[in-house]
């Protein structure tokens, strides 16, 4: 049995289609879990609790952190130390395999493209947020006191993600006819993972067994757009092209005033600021994997609007 810990984020119901297509059982675990057609198990879990953590993962073979938090920095500096620390445990006493499903903010501004070798040099409180948990993990790793990989990914796109920026601010408004917005300059380059791929890609790594007590940077197609030419594509695919409005620094704490999500957003704004590129080579050797392209993953998105 497979357990996913944070069941109902896009990633996770990802992992859950992988895993029933291959009829391999599957827990489901979240604060308040709803039932998923075909899923073994589902349980209500709290993990930041110690005791619930071993519970959920008692029993299977590999657990997979993707778990999601409020935005919030206070909340991430409370709650993500001790989620670690309690999932690390839980899996040792249970002899339990661990995936976490990790983000790219310990690696800060790096000039060139994002590689596993990229070393942690946050430069928000929020990458040292991920750097302290992710180093956590990698100790246990090395001291051989568990077996467990780090798939990372960039920010996401992907059909009926609702939450996702490239959502949030381009796709939803073309949707409606209104103006598309872009973070920051949108002359520089961001990398995108398409969801299906991110699922796709971690669960061919749990079933790999050379992958493990590494970290693999998730397939991500390479030549990221610019801001801009991500939303001319998205203009094109719904027949409404449209100048997009550019969310700037002092625009974005004016914001935060009334959003207090809009809040936590400058501190990560070089991101959009500088060229931000990821690289997914190691992967795409190693399993012969072609990511989808931003054109197709785009056309993908707009098409699940018009159904």
């Amino acid at each position: 049995m497979v357990t996913i810990l944070g069941a109902g984020g896009v990633i996770g119901n990802g992992l859950v289609r992988e895993f029933l297509t291959r009829q391999e059982p599957v827990r489901i675990v979240s604060r308040a879990p709803k039932a998923d057609a075909g899923v073994t198990e589902t349980m209500a879990a709290d993990i930041s609790n110690p005791e619930d953590a071993l519970r959920a993962v008692s029993g299977c073979r590999v657990a997979f952190l993707v778990a999601g938090l409020p935005y919030d920095l206070k909340v991430w500096r409370a709650s993500w130390p001790r989620i670690m620390r309690n999932t690390i445990e839980a899996c040792k006493k249970a002899a339990a395999r661990l995936v976490f499903f990790d983000n790219v903010y310990m690696y800060g501004k790096v000039d060139g493209p994002m590689t596993e070798e990229t070393p942690f040099r946050p430069c928000s409180g929020k990458g040292e947020v991920r750097a302290e948990i992710a180093t956590l993990l990698l100790e246990e790793i090395k001291a051989g006191n568990l077996s467990a990989l780090i798939a990372r990914a960039p920010d996401f796109y992907g059909p009926r993600v609702r939450t996702a920026l490239p959502t949030v601010l381009v796709f939803d408004k073309l949707a409606k006819g209104a103006r598309p917005m872009c973070l920051g300059n949108p002359a520089t380059r961001h990398s995108y993972t398409f969801t299906p791929d991110a699922a796709r890609g971690v669960a061919l790594l749990a079933g790999s067994e050379s992958a493990w007590n590494q970290t693999w940077h998730v397939p991500t197609a390479a030549d990221p757009p610019t801001g801009k030419q991500f939303i001319d594509m998205a203009g094109a695919e719904f027949g409404t092209p449209r100048k997009c409005r550019v969310l700037s620094r002092p625009l974005l704490r004016v914001a935060g005033w009334f959003d207090p999500t809009i809040r936590e957003l400058p501190e990560m704004l070089y991101q959009n600021e500088f060229d931000f590129v990821f690289d997914s080579t190691k992967f795409e050797k190693a399993f012969d994997f072609r990511p989808t392209s931003y054109a197709e993953g785009v056309r993908k998105c707009v098409e699940a609007y018009r159904q």
